[in-house]
């Protein structure tokens, strides 16, 4: 998502996200600096579907299974994953390009976790750029120098 934006001082703004596949390191973050990596979820599950398939295989061909149960297991094993996928962190940028005012390039970055909050928060920068020249010093972005 890309949004062109014009300041009340005359500057172009663009604002944009990006998702991050990985967790952005930050300082709070210093005791789990060390990553498992991906193996442990991989192993994990693999053991699952193994004994998902050994489960399958072992039942007695009398016995009825209903499709509510069936429904309820596809839904609990696929909630964590997607409960991940939408929970990624993306990154919202602010920057604007030098004018001949000499107005200097600037830059703002910040993070926000969902979808739907970026987009929010995407338009609220985009109206506090249109009102202010500046995102809001006391939101999600922060200067870069």
């Amino acid at each position: 998502m890309t949004r062109l934006v014009r300041g009340a001082d005359g500057r172009m703004w663009t604002v944009h996200s990006r998702v991050e596949w990985r967790n952005p390191e930050t300082s709070d973050d210093f005791e789990h600096d060390v990553s498992g990596g991906v193996l442990p979820g991989v192993m994990m599950a693999g053991l699952l579907l193994i004994m998902a398939v050994v489960l399958i295989a072992w039942t007695p061909s009398q016995v009825v299974i209903p499709g509510w149960l069936i429904m309820a297991l596809i839904f609990l094993f696929l909630f964590f994953p997607v409960r991940w996928a939408v929970r990624r962190p993306h990154t919202l940028v602010a920057e604007s390009k030098a004018t001949a005012d000499d107005l200097p390039p600037e830059r703002w970055t910040g993070t926000v976790r969902g979808p739907l909050a970026v987009r929010q928060e995407a338009s609220r920068v985009a109206r506090t750029i249109e009102m202010h020249s500046l995102p809001d010093v006391d939101g999600v972005l922060q200067p870069v120098d």
